[in-house]
């Protein structure tokens, strides 16, 4: 494999002239897709189509694709079903939460396999509690620490029954956050041993997931200076060690305000921290330039742990249509 280890993103609903040279020459490990690119399902298999067409090696098509407010596949239409905090409102109980949560991302897959994706941001593994930023919010299962691994994984379960593969986020933990990382930099004041025991605890519970996506959050009591993207401490001691994830982590958006100097003075400081992966979703060719001028061929432990996330083989038979009913007729069963 010689691809970067970057995830870039693009401009529109089809590759121009430029974009489709640039990545022919930069070979990004992966591609990723939002609203902005989707118009039509055709023209979305179309897209992806041309986006795999430009490199050697197969690569992943990412979306974020959750359910709820954080749905790219909104621009479509159709169904997209609900947040992932509605199961366990509807019910407290986490068998049957646990069994409408994998209908419901078995659907998910279905649908963003039948467009060719191959995988999807997604489960959300943060803890919100009370005054953090609503950020995260209704994208978390629980708000309880000790019930969310269990219902995270019914989702893996679910897109992995589909095809697609998953994307753990936002690791160590998001959801003690006091801004969108959007918009500022989080600050996480709560001691590393609360932080054990509360948020890192989901994490640890899936920590044999493919992919992991990182949290530009700051915790003051173990890293007061970097957040977790561009901090040694906090992906070495923290999620290599302590949480024991040993899949292939790759940031969050380079573009989020939470981090500061240039883009290539972030992807540097991300890829030096010990991430295997940088992720970039503007599609602002410019940049994409500018980050592939500094970026590294995959080599060493991060490519081995690239090729153990690769794209899941496309056997899966699942009609849309019929895994949708069955998301919808589970969901039902809780009211």
């Amino acid at each position: 494999m010689s691809a970067k280890a970057i995830i870039f993103g693009c401009s529109g609903t089809s590759l121009s002239t430029d974009e489709r040279r640039f990545f022919e020459k930069s070979s990004p490990w992966g591609f990723i897709l939002f609203a902005r690119n989707l118009r039509s399902e055709d023209q979305t298999r179309k897209l992806i189509n041309e986006l795999k067409k430009t490199v050697r090696h197969e690569p992943h098509i990412f979306i974020d694709e959750e359910g709820g407010r954080v749905s790219r596949l909104r621009s479509l239409g159709g169904w997209i079903g609900p947040p992932a905090a509605d199961f366990l409102c509807k019910s407290p109980n986490m068998e049957l939460c646990a069994a409408a949560i994998r209908d419901n991302y078995r659907a998910i897959g279905a649908r963003l396999a039948a467009l060719g994706f191959t995988a999807d941001c997604a489960p959300v593994l943060d803890v919100p509690v009370q005054n953090a930023d609503p950020v995260i919010g209704d994208r978390a299962f629980s708000t309880n620490h000790k019930q969310i691994a269990l219902l995270a994984q019914a989702c893996i379960s679910g897109l992995n029954d589909a095809g697609i593969c998953h994307v753990i986020k936002h690791i160590p933990g998001h959801g003690r956050a006091d801004v969108d990382s959007h918009k500022s930099l989080p600050v996480v004041t709560t001691s590393h041993a609360k932080l054990s025991v509360t948020d890192f605890l989901p994490f640890q519970q899936l920590s044999r997931a493919q992919m992991a996506m990182s949290a530009h959050v700051v915790y003051s009591d173990i890293d007061p200076h970097s957040p977790a993207t561009t901090s040694k401490t906090v992906i070495s001691d923290i999620i290599r060690k302590e949480i024991g994830f040993d899949g292939l982590l790759m940031s969050d958006d380079l573009d989020m305000k939470a981090l500061s100097g240039s883009l290539s003075e972030r992807a540097e400081k991300s890829l030096l921290a010990g991430c295997d992966m940088l992720l970039h979703c503007s599609g602002e060719l410019k940049a994409m330039k500018d980050l592939d001028a500094i970026t590294p061929v995959l080599s060493g432990r991060s490519l081995e742990r690239a090729k153990q996330a690769a794209p899941l083989p496309q056997t899966c038979q699942i009609k849309p249509e019929d895994a949708i009913i069955q998301a919808q007729r589970s969901f039902a069963a809780f009211k």
